[in-house]
């Protein structure tokens, strides 16, 4: 029998535009060639349900990647969640110059895409892969349908016929989305050549708050944030297979931004998927200058403030304190490498303290929402739901409003979003506590 080398196979490709990614045979020995490797390292073997799937299919074949069947392979490409902390974790990757040039989460993506090419999208993907088309429909009518998310009888019906888990925790929708209430305001105050908003499909119909919170703290730091055209970002549409809706809605948004960061503007995602998207794969997607610039500029809300505390202009006139604070560091958030930045700016509030809990709540987009599914994503989440619960902390805090909600789910708080606790330290009334009064100068 032939050994598996691992060096890349003339087969390896991560880019869907081209022609080789979309060739089965080609696919199928970067599969054997990634599933050796990732067999014989086992150093990811806790960190999400893919991997075990994968050990026990080898070690069922008697350690022969080769004899995996179809529903072995679909049961590894099922549970990956594209949380992306295995290329984090990975000493193989093309981050790190090796060799192997292995990207686990971007060749499972490319299976589940040629997947999907042969097989067909079923409804419950393709809904999922349009987040702004449900939160339309779903806003119009907003108060009965967050009624209707409530109730068995109708849940169980929702799971009978899309497959969604009765008991999963839903989004909540809103009639008015964040875009449309920024319309209504007058400019924010501060300077508008610095940079623009990408407030995301979740923040725009599930929780337009963060997004109001968000133009505020930027304001106080003497920042206008506007929001540009935008539309989803492309993640849902990738993990249903879905590769072509992706590639349409990156162009949309690659169009609408590449101005903006052509000017030497900062866009600032909201929601760590939407940023490693623009970040991360849009440049495979839509190659071109144009999806490099607007990568180039994209951060995270909290980076650019670490960048504004850096140049002396972020405004730290606190008036309340979170106390303690159980942090949770989103995957999706980890995968860009940008540090703790959430966690640095909390810190310069007065009288607070930070327990981080850097474990993956395994909601990971829509894959907890799935019937078959959910009992597993909260087996998955169990350390994170116990660091959040032990901290004994005052306030929750997650970059991620998804994972929030799974923390609602399991632990019965729902953290808030960073850029929110800002927003309200910088209230009396935010928090119960005021800010303690600073310490005597030494004479």
């Amino acid at each position: 029998m032939d050994v598996i080398k691992g060096d890349p196979t003339p087969g390896m490709s991560y880019n869907p535009n081209d022609p080789v990614y979309w060739d089965k045979t080609a696919l199928a020995g970067e599969l054997e060639r990634v599933y050796e490797i990732c067999n014989l390292c086992r150093m990811c073997f806790n960190l999400c349900p893919s991997f075990p799937a994968l050990f026990d299919a080898v070690d069922r074949n008697d350690g022969d990647v080769r004899k995996m069947n179809k529903a072995e392979h679909d049961q590894v490409l099922d549970t990956c969640y594209q949380c992306k902390v295995c290329y984090v974790k990975c000493p193989y990757t093309p981050d790190d110059q090796h060799s192997f040039q292995l990207d686990f989460p971007r060749l499972l993506m490319r299976a589940n895409a040629i997947r999907r090419k042969e097989e067909g999208i079923g409804f419950r993907e393709k809904m999922f892969a349009r987040p702004e088309l449900v939160g339309t429909i779903a806003g119009a009518t907003a108060p009965l349908t967050n009624w209707a998310n409530k109730q068995p009888v109708l849940r169980a019906g929702l799971e009978a016929t899309l497959g969604i888990h009765k008991d999963k925790l839903l989004p909540e929708f809103h009639s008015e989305t964040f875009e449309q209430w920024l319309a209504k305001q007058p400019k924010p105050a501060g300077d508008d050549s610095k940079a623009v908003l990408f407030a995301t499909c979740f923040v725009n119909h599930n929780n337009p708050q963060i997004g109001k919170d968000a133009v505020e703290v930027y304001s106080k730091s003497g920042v206008s944030l506007s929001c540009p055209k935008q539309n989803c970002c492309g993640m849902p549409a990738i993990e249903a297979g879905d590769v072509e809706l992706a590639k349409k809605l990156a162009q949309a948004n690659i169009e609408s931004l590449a101005p903006h960061a052509k000017a030497g503007k900062k866009i600032l995602a909201i929601n760590p998927t939407c940023s490693y998207m623009l970040r991360k794969e849009y440049a495979d997607l839509i190659p071109g200058e144009d999806s490099k610039a607007v990568a180039a500029a994209t951060m995270d809300l909290s980076e650019y403030l670490f960048v504004l505390k850096q140049e002396g202009t972020f405004n730290r006139d606190f008036q309340s304190t979170p106390g303690k604070v159980a942090y949770h560091l989103p995957c999706h958030l980890k995968a860009q490498n940008i540090g703790y930045r959430s966690r640095d700016m909390m810190r310069l509030i007065p009288g607070t303290s930070i327990k981080l809990v850097d474990q993956c709540s395994a909601h990971d987009g829509t894959w907890a929402m799935k019937k078959e599914f959910f009992p597993l994503s909260m087996l998955a989440g169990k350390k994170a739901f116990d660091g959040m619960k032990e901290a004994e902390a005052e306030t929750m805090a997650s970059d991620c409003p998804l994972a929030a909600i799974q923390f609602d789910q399991a632990i019965g708080t729902r953290p808030i979003h960073p850029i929110q606790v800002l927003a309200r330290a910088y209230k009396k009334d935010g928090f119960p506590t005021p800010v303690p009064p600073p310490a005597p100068k030494e004479e």
